[in-house]
């Protein structure tokens, strides 16, 4: 199902044919709405085919006591992580969708509806309240405030189109998978055998 509202047409893949990329991928980026389970499925996927696991959040953005690493340093970590030859790299940033897009061989975009997404930030809060979940930098205890469930809220309708142009600029012929339910991903996890 390809989709053109731009110059370039994303070359949008079902989950079958995204099953049989991920069998082959050295490099895959997951993006998407935070709480929607992106660094669970990158983490399943990072196990059952022996990749390096790079969390946006964890490895580059975020320094001790929720500080946000200097830009250009946030920009030399990104180009040194995705010059190696196998990981999966969970986060959105479509600032950087210039060098990491080319450098996937999959880009699997976890498009939860709004709700899900709130109900994913509010469980993963319950679960780890007053700690640091793994895929967090450390010194980052898990919270919620205004501001982030306002990001959440308002995330389809402000980043949804960001991401949009950036896949339709930078993509190319790259398999673009769109996960839109939890059914989803657990056919796309139960087809490559990670699952459980």
């Amino acid at each position: 199902m390809d989709t053109k509202s731009g110059s370039n047409a994303i070359r949008y893949v079902g989950i079958r044919e995204a099953a049989d990329k991920l069998r082959q991928a050295d490099r895959i980026l997951v993006i998407g709405c935070s709480g929607g389970g992106k660094s669970t499925l990158s983490q399943k996927i990072a196990r059952r085919f022996g990749l390096g696991y790079i969390s946006i959040d964890r490895d580059i953005l975020w320094l001790p006591g929720w500080v946000q690493r200097e830009k250009g340093e946030q920009l030399r970590l990104i180009r040194e992580l995705i010059a190696q030859d196998r990981w999966i790299m969970d986060g959105t940033n479509t600032s950087t969708f210039d060098i990491r897009v080319p450098r996937s061989d999959l880009v699997i975009w976890v498009r939860m509806p709004r709700l899900l997404c709130v109900w994913g930030i509010l469980s993963r809060w319950a679960r780890n309240r007053g700690g640091t979940r793994p895929e967090m930098a450390p010194g980052c205890p898990e919270k919620i405030d205004f501001d982030f469930f306002r990001f959440v809220w308002t995330w389809e309708r402000v980043y949804g189109p960001r991401v949009l142009a950036g896949l339709e600029k930078y993509a190319g012929d790259k398999p673009v998978l769109v996960l839109k339910s939890r059914r989803q991903v657990r056919d796309l996890l139960d087809l490559v055998g990670a699952g459980a």
